[in-house]
């Protein structure tokens, strides 16, 4: 069964408990924050620098007020357009992630779709496309999920919890649970036994 998207509700992802009590400002610091320590805890970090872009833009989008969000827009514009050119990462505020979302090597591009949905602890190397403007939809990855360099994930298509891409591969069609997927066009290999269901980002692990 596929996530329900819901636009522009970008504290309603698909991370674990949250705070009801917390506002989105709360919200936006602590994922900073945690992005902050997951990529080394480093300012001028490529990958931490889009991922504050792109939680700002999702602040943006929750402001209560209309002429709050076009303004704010307007800044969040100004301010992404030279980091996704520096880092060559975009990113749309639309797109959900999960908690532990971590871009692995910021060596190179990676673009995501904005209606991509991605679990929790996914881990995402350089040159990677997930979703494609040419056909209609966009993937919903699982939890535990980790994308190799100069892979592509396209289409309308479900990849399972604690899947893992091998590099150069081009996924177009559901992958289940618990399997590696090589090559292209892709093969799917089960695992002969399951991947961890929790712990550390794919790319921590052993």
């Amino acid at each position: 069964m596929r996530y329900r998207r819901v636009l522009f509700l970008p504290f309603r992802s698909v991370d674990g408990p949250v705070n009801t009590l917390a506002g989105p400002t709360s919200l936006f610091f602590e994922r900073v924050r945690n992005d902050y320590r997951r990529h080394g805890s480093t300012t001028f970090n490529a990958a931490f620098l889009a991922l504050l872009a792109y939680r700002f833009g999702q602040w943006c989008e929750s402001r209560r007020y209309s002429w709050s969000r076009r303004l704010s827009r307007k800044v969040y514009g100004a301010v992404n357009a030279p980091i996704a050119i520096l880092t060559r990462i975009w990113i749309p505020p639309a797109v959900v992630t999960g908690e532990g979302f971590h871009i692995i090597h910021a060596e190179g591009s990676l673009s995501i779709h904005p209606d991509s949905v991605i679990g929790k602890r996914c881990g995402v190397m350089h040159n990677v496309t997930i979703g494609t403007n040419m056909i209609g939809g966009a993937p919903v990855i699982g939890d535990d999920v980790f994308i190799g360099v100069n892979s592509t994930v396209l289409g309308e298509i479900r990849i399972g919890d604690r899947v893992r891409i091998a590099a150069n591969t081009a996924v177009t069609t559901d992958v289940p649970s618990d399997s590696v997927v090589v090559g292209s066009p892709a093969r799917i290999f089960p695992r002969l036994c399951p991947f961890p269901k929790e712990g550390r980002p794919p790319a921590e692990r052993g």
